[in-house]
């Protein structure tokens, strides 16, 4: 693993700890460590990408994680001359807190000044990279992993029974809460000013979703063109793709073979299970491109391999199952010689894609009914005594009952901690130790900061947040880097998130239409099959697998034997996910026996 860490604060064996945060940070060893100390400070990179750098100016510190480009002239020049993290150092003394509005790209920096006792931090918009701290004891401690935050004497390794209890709830940790009591994340777009001892965040952009008002052919020109560029200023040598065969990865493929004039070597994984693959896309997409198409298709056990590797490489439990064939598919690239990969993550929450939107448009809609029918005919029809159990008013009466759910909560409806009472999941001791409804509180909180009133841009603010900043993007980024890959996301653009956040609703879901000015722009590029398919991605056959192949069923079961012990879950609740997963359900019940899987897999990997 490849970061940035360090902290402000009087400490003793500045060397010793470097080392210590390093190794806890599980930097990668054949890597050059670039460090600095002072009485005061302490700072280190790492980065077998180029990626990660430190600079010093003036008694001034400066780290900095990832690729930004600088909109100003002078740090622009700077950066070219020196090293962007040359001209972060430089862009604080002249422009402070004003920095990061002056950046673009994916970026986490912090800059130290001991002098004046003040650290100021930022994370790019979109959440591409990643910046935890703590301000314990006097010390603001700072790094791209939890684990090496934590690693400071100042701050410790104490778990967050509630970090437990969101892991369980969201499949990850959302910021800005960490699995490590006192380790915080920034949020995208957030900086960290710590001055006079005060500590303050707060967001230095914000998107903006003021609709434009403009006809379609202009817009559709500007995306174009905005497309190339991001894709153009993205590419470098030694360059592959994924591809999965779904509209993003397709779009970044076209773009990209058309920006080169030439074929581009795709990389795409199959799953040898029922309802699962999906390589007849890939190979659409690959024909009409004429790619050099690499396929491979995953096997149980690879599963295996995969999940020590996965409790390896992140920082803190992760439950996203789609890190294997990620996984393998950047593997697959290395191994041909490649050190870069295009990914298409990000344009179903800047343009309206994912099918949720466009089933919440027929929950807000009956909103709208008027009172009278929904109060006086449709509700007593779906509460029928003695038939409102039975298809189809059983149906109906779902729906009624979640159009009762205000917006984000109702999207939660079907989550697991949601069917089941938690006094029937978890322990006693764990319940009262947590706040059930802080997970609430959280998609509120994303959900309402909008700036703009529509659900259908809220859903999508609240998806870049949890679905992308939270998940996606840390599946991706930390599976491709364990490849020896570095990944670009050309979608996420700050340019094009800029256009997309102001293209009116309709433009995004139309009707039941998912991504409507995004395909329709698109017409020309993408093949008709690929524009008209359903969205399914990388999914994994875990359940299924997992009953069929032994070593998998047998890690299965060693792992929730050993978490049993830990006291967190009722026994009983897991032997009842198992017998329904071995059952008819594999699918459904996969899903959560694979998150309380790697809980336990990554607690093993990590206690020292």
């Amino acid at each position: 693993m490849d970061g940035i860490f360090g902290w402000l604060g009087d400490h003793g064996a500045h060397q010793d700890l470097i080392r210590h945060m390093g190794q806890a940070a599980r930097l990668a060893p054949d890597t050059p460590l670039h460090e600095h100390s002072t009485p005061m400070t302490g700072m280190a990179a790492c980065s077998r990408f180029g990626k990660a750098e430190i600079h010093v100016q003036d008694g001034l510190t400066a780290a900095l994680y990832g690729r930004p480009r600088f909109t100003d002239n002078e740090l622009a020049a700077i950066a070219r001359n020196q090293g962007p993290v040359a001209a972060v150092a430089h862009g604080w003394v002249r422009f402070g807190e004003k920095l990061p509005t002056l950046m673009q790209g994916n970026f986490a920096f912090a800059v130290l000044d001991p002098i004046q006792q003040q650290a100021f931090m930022a994370l790019d918009r979109v959440g591409a990279e990643r910046l935890c701290y703590a301000h314990q004891g006097g010390h603001l401690v700072f790094g791209t992993s939890a684990l090496s935050v934590a690693a400071h004497p100042a701050v410790g390794r104490s778990i967050d029974p509630q970090a437990i209890y969101d892991y369980l709830y969201f499949h990850t940790i959302p910021a800005p809460r960490s699995l490590y009591q006192g380790v915080h994340k920034l949020l995208p777009g957030q900086a960290l000013t710590l001055k006079n001892g005060q500590l303050s965040t707060g967001f230095y952009w914000q998107a903006d979703y003021t609709p434009v008002d403009a006809a379609f052919d202009p817009q559709r020109r500007e995306f174009r063109n905005l497309l190339d560029q991001a894709v153009r200023d993205a590419d470098a040598p030694a360059t592959a793709a994924f591809l999965s065969g779904g509209t993003d990865s397709s779009t970044i493929v076209g773009a990209l073979t058309a920006a080169r004039g030439a074929p581009v070597d795709t990389f795409s994984i199959g799953f040898d299970a029922d309802g699962f693959d999906e390589m007849e896309y890939a190979r659409c997409a690959a024909e009409r491109y004429d790619s050099r198409s690499h396929e491979y298709y995953l096997k149980p056990a690879d599963i295996v391999t995969a999940i020590p590797i996965i409790a390896r490489e992140y920082d803190e439990p992760f439950g996203n199952d789609s890190a294997v064939p990620t996984y393998f598919c950047a593997k697959a690239a290395r191994e041909a010689g490649f050190e870069n990969m295009f990914a298409g993550d990000g344009g179903d929450e800047i343009f309206g894609g994912n099918a949720r939107y466009a089933k919440q448009r027929l929950f807000e809609t009956y909103a709208h009914l008027p009172a009278v029918l929904r109060r006086g005919l449709i509700e007593p029809v779906a509460n029928v005594p003695g038939l409102s159990d039975r298809f189809p008013l059983s149906k109906l009466k779902s729906y009624v009952a979640q159009a009762h759910v205000r917006l984000p909560l109702r999207l939660e409806s079907y989550n697991f901690l949601h069917r089941t009472p938690l006094d029937q999941i978890f322990a006693a001791d764990f319940i009262r130790a947590v706040d059930p409804s802080s997970t609430d509180a959280a998609l509120n909180e994303v959900y309402d900061r909008t700036s703009s009133d529509h659900y259908i841009n809220r859903l999508m603010h609240l998806d870049l947040k949890f679905t992308l900043a939270d998940n996606d993007l840390r599946k991706v980024g930390t599976m491709t880097e364990a490849a020896g890959i570095e990944v670009h996301y050309p979608l996420l653009d700050d340019r094009l998130v800029a256009f997309a956040n102001h293209l009116p609703v309709d433009y995004k879901v139309r009707g039941q239409k998912l991504r409507w000015f995004f395909k329709k722009a698109l017409d020309d590029l993408l093949p008709e099959k690929i524009i008209n398919k359903t969205k399914h991605g990388f999914g994994l056959p875990f359940g299924v697998w997992s009953t069929q192949y032994a070593p998998l069923g047998d890690t299965v079961g060693d792992s929730l034997s050993d978490f049993k012990k830990r006291g967190l879950i009722q026994p009983a609740y897991l032997d009842h996910m198992l017998a329904m997963q071995r059952g008819q359900h594999a699918s459904y019940y996969g899903v959560m026996i694979w998150v309380v899987m790697m809980l336990e897999q990554w607690l093993q990997a990590n206690e020292h």
